[in-house]
């Protein structure tokens, strides 16, 4: 059984910390020879030093000194966001898994394609902004784009290659720390209340989107791209243990669900062995314990980012990259307390209310969205500071 070599693209966040993880848990099926970060060198060095890949990136440029000083061996160094790009194509890389929160990942995506490399897909911007290029791309060079998230590593195990029979993809999640909240009392709610996630430890963006569920807005145009569907096909509903991981709803009405713990280590771990499943020391579900599985619909009234992701995954174009971009200036100015938590949901709206969305667009105009959506939403945040 091949080895797979992997270069880890957001190494020292929590995606690329259990990437480690998985690699350290089976040496015998995946080999790290790349890790890139941002600019958090500490980690960096860390764990280059304990892997020793051969080739190793800072975004930061200005902490190349540090980084040096602080590696134990000479692996090769690439810095800045054109570093990003070469580390993607290493010669000798099966797989770039990226795990760069925010727009940051969509160029050394699309050039790890084009280098013929096979893309673990962990940020869900890649695909809410650029999907139409990225899978089009993927086809073109014939790589494979396999899912990182939980929630569609799940469904990608449920298809197990039959996507032309699926009546619904059905995306579970887990309502966040305000699922019984009272609408009227959102307007109070402080950042530290936000990032109090029920059942999973992540970076603040993707938890206080998980509280405003733009976390699983995003996801349901992510699933769009990923497995060919309308969105009227893709759904969500509430499960607060976090156990059903999504489920596939096919047309003889039978559903399949895929489950386990809540640990990121298992989509990451399928996406690197697949089409193979191999043991590891992850602990397995004990039914015994499991009290219970529920099951709720949404409050789509109270959480408006459902119904604003599906409005713009279904307009498609150039509006899931600006609703995208107008979440995350709002969510950055909700954690610096400098508007409300219900004030994302506006922000958002009124950006998305203000673009004419371009239809099929090649990557520029998708950046150029997304530049002119930060612009407006920053203009938003102030109107609102005032």
């Amino acid at each position: 059984m091949k080895r797979k070599r992997v270069v880890v693209l957001g190494a020292t966040g929590s995606i690329g910390e259990s990437a480690l993880k998985v690699a350290r848990d089976i040496p015998e099926r995946m080999e790290i020879v790349g890790l890139a970060a941002n600019s958090n060198v500490k980690k960096l060095a860390t764990g280059a030093n304990k892997f020793r890949p051969e080739s190793v990136c800072l975004v930061d440029e200005t902490k190349i000194d540090i980084l040096r000083k602080a590696l134990e061996y000479e692996p090769r160094i690439f810095a800045g966001e054109e570093g990003l790009c070469e580390i993607a194509c290493l010669t000798n890389a099966d797989m770039v898994l990226v795990a760069i929160v925010g727009t940051g990942g969509l160029r050394p995506a699309l050039a790890a394609i084009e280098a013929g490399k096979d893309l673990a897909v962990a940020s869900k911007e890649i695909l809410v902004m650029a999907g139409e290029i990225v899978m089009r791309k993927a086809r073109e060079n014939a790589v494979h784009v396999l899912p990182v998230d939980s929630e569609h590593n799940a469904i990608f195990q449920c298809l197990d290659g039959r996507s032309s029979d699926v009546r619904r993809i059905i995306l579970t999640a887990s309502g966040g720390p305000f699922r019984k909240t009272l609408a009227k009392e959102f307007v109070d709610l402080r950042p530290e209340q936000a990032l109090k996630h029920p059942t999973w430890d992540m970076g603040p963006k993707i938890t206080i989107d998980s509280a405003t569920l733009f976390n699983k807005g995003l996801e349901m145009i992510e699933a769009r791209w990923l497995f060919g569907v309308e969105m009227k096909r893709v759904e969500v509903v509430i499960h607060p243990q976090s156990i059903v991981h999504s489920m596939v709803e096919f047309a003889d009405g039978s559903t399949l669900a895929q489950l386990s713990y809540s640990d990121m280590c298992f989509p990451i771990q399928y996406a690197v062995t697949w089409p193979d499943r191999v043991p590891n020391t992850l602990p397995p579900l004990d039914f015994s314990k499991l009290s219970k599985l529920e099951f709720f619909t949404p409050r789509y009234d109270d959480f408006p980012a459902l119904n604003l992701a599906r409005r713009a995954g279904e307009t498609g174009g150039t509006l899931p990259g600006v609703m995208n971009a107008a979440n995350e200036v709002a969510v950055a100015a909700f954690l610096d307390r400098r508007v409300s938590f219900p004030s994302i949901w506006q922000i958002v709206e009124e950006v998305m209310n203000r673009h004419m969305s371009v239809v099929h667009p090649a990557l520029d105009a998708i950046l150029q969205a997304d530049q002119w959506a930060r612009a407006e939403a920053q203009a938003c945040v102030k109107s609102l500071h005032r």
